[in-house]
């Protein structure tokens, strides 16, 4: 029997990015809507929207080279 460790690896890591989102918008602005109500809430989310924009410019950067870097290495 064999394991795929890349497998098992990139499963990890997706499984804690979704549990890392899930806590950042649904506990993290559940608590201020609980606390602070509605008007708080939405402005949490769109901070919290516009924090993770360099987070996600930068994976897109990085998928990009990825994918130039397999392109190049293909040839």
């Amino acid at each position: 029997m064999t394991r795929d460790l890349r497998k098992y690896a990139h499963q990890t890591n997706v499984r804690l990015i979704v549990g890392a989102l899930f806590l950042i918008f649904v506990i993290g602005d559940g608590l201020i809507y609980y606390f602070y109500g509605k008007g708080a809430a939405l402005l949490g989310l769109f901070c919290i929207l516009a924090g993770l924009v360099p987070v996600i410019l930068t994976m897109f950067v990085l998928v990009f080279l990825d994918w130039i870097r397999k392109r190049v290495d293909h040839d």
